[in-house]
């Protein structure tokens, strides 16, 4: 029996439907829990949202997820709108398919901190509480989380939840540091965002000072070599030869951590992020009016600022230092200086002998033991010379200030205790 020329025809278009359903039931994928898929909003009702995720079923957003979003956001959803879904559960207890629009936007959040942990880009978020181990906060729509070893705003201490709790909705400016989207694992650095943000900060001075600039900053740490000088988000270094005029043993002689003061831009070297201050180049200079200030046999009192074997230096109020010989001190017999005088003594005291030309100043505690005229009797003076040139008896080394490394780099001193955190 053969087949007439209709019902061949009805034979191909059946086999070429059946081929298209075979093939679509193939292609066609069920949704899966923890999928994220686009859906258009079918309907919108006081407590759900019905999508079409274009599957054989509609999605259902339940009021728990409409809850959680941003009230503005939910007010700018309307029917036709396409949002990103989550699926939460492909058939409940009802048959029905559960998908969360809040999740569902949580992805461009995950997508945005993996790109923020590729840039090194510093954000803000909120604190929202705290476990043993650190602080939770809240970025964007994720909750992430801060260990207590990368929180700068509160360290360790008896008081540590205390302290913690004041944190309570604060912002912080942080950094991404690790992004686990499987284990929804989202974990910031305050610490790492502090360095960066420094970073930034000194790349910006660098770009707006000059050299020459006077600028005001805020003493943060003394060192052996200097001080750092916080100018509004970087620190500058003041060597200890820059501090001032007279000669300086340690910083701590002439600041203290928290001093506000002006300082001169000395030097920029923008290839390694160092800034190089003065505070002495906006001090007078005290051999400028030495002349005219003093002169040999004149009495005046003065402050040691240094003890060594063959004498003491001795700074006069307005910074103008020189040399106490050994042998201009009390009456010349002493065999070492250390006994009789010490670092902070006020000791009063005559000019032996000055010389402003080669800034040299030497005093004696002796006059009139080996001369019988004095400048008040007879207004001759009769200088006692030191045998010790002043500006070789103990140069003061200077470090390189280009060879001197940020607070941040250096390892920290323990002479201090009150200096910038590493």
């Amino acid at each position: 029996m053969s087949l007439s020329h209709s019902d061949n025809e009805q034979e191909k278009d059946f086999g070429a439907e059946f081929r298209e359903l075979l093939e679509s039931s193939f292609a066609y994928l069920p949704p899966r829990r923890g999928e994220i898929r686009n859906a258009i909003i079918l309907q919108i009702a006081p407590r759900e949202i019905i999508v079409d995720m274009g599957v054989k079923q509609d999605g259902i957003v339940p009021s728990t997820d409409l809850e959680r979003l941003d009230p503005e956001f939910r007010k700018s959803l309307e029917v036709g709108a396409e949002v990103p879904v989550y699926v939460m559960n492909p058939r409940d207890q009802d048959d029905n398919l559960i998908v969360s629009i809040n999740m569902g936007l949580q992805q461009y959040d995950w997508q945005k901190a993996r790109k923020l942990l590729e840039t090194e880009e510093v954000v803000s978020v909120v604190v929202t509480g705290h476990n043993r181990g650190g602080i939770l906060v809240r970025w964007n729509r994720l909750e992430g989380f801060i260990p207590s070893s990368h929180l700068v705003s509160s360290s360790y201490s008896h008081d540590q939840r205390d302290a913690w709790n004041e944190l309570l909705g604060k912002e912080l400016v942080v950094k991404v540091i690790e992004v686990d989207q499987d284990r929804r694992r989202l974990i910031f650095s305050e610490r790492e965002a502090q360095k960066e943000w420094r970073a930034q900060q000194k790349a910006r001075l660098l770009a707006e000072l000059k050299e020459g600039d006077v600028v005001q900053g805020t003493v943060t740490g003394l060192r052996d070599f200097g001080a750092f000088v916080n100018l509004g988000g970087a620190d500058g270094l003041i060597h200890v030869s820059e501090l001032a005029w007279h000669r300086v043993d340690h910083p701590r002689d002439v600041l203290k951590v928290g001093d506000v003061i002006d300082v001169y831009v000395l030097n920029l070297d923008r290839n390694s992020n160092r800034i190089a201050l003065s505070r002495k180049r906006l001090l007078n200079d005290p051999w400028d009016d030495a002349q005219q200030q003093y002169h040999e046999g004149q009495l005046v009192e003065g402050v040691v600022t240094n003890v060594v074997d063959f004498g003491a230096f001795i700074a006069l109020d307005n910074g103008l230092e020189g040399l106490l010989h050994l042998s201009e001190m009390g009456d010349g017999s002493l065999k070492e200086p250390y006994s009789y005088v010490k670092k902070g003594d006020r000791l009063s005291l005559r000019i032996s002998h000055l010389e402003p030309e080669k800034r040299r100043v030497g005093f004696t505690q002796r006059w009139g033991m080996d001369v019988e005229a004095t400048p008040e009797t007879d207004g001759e003076s009769a200088p006692v010379e030191s045998p010790v040139d002043v500006d070789s008896a103990e140069p003061q080394e200077e470090t390189p200030v280009d060879a001197v490394e940020s607070p941040e780099e250096m390892p920290p001193a323990e002479a201090e205790d009150d200096e910038p955190e590493a």
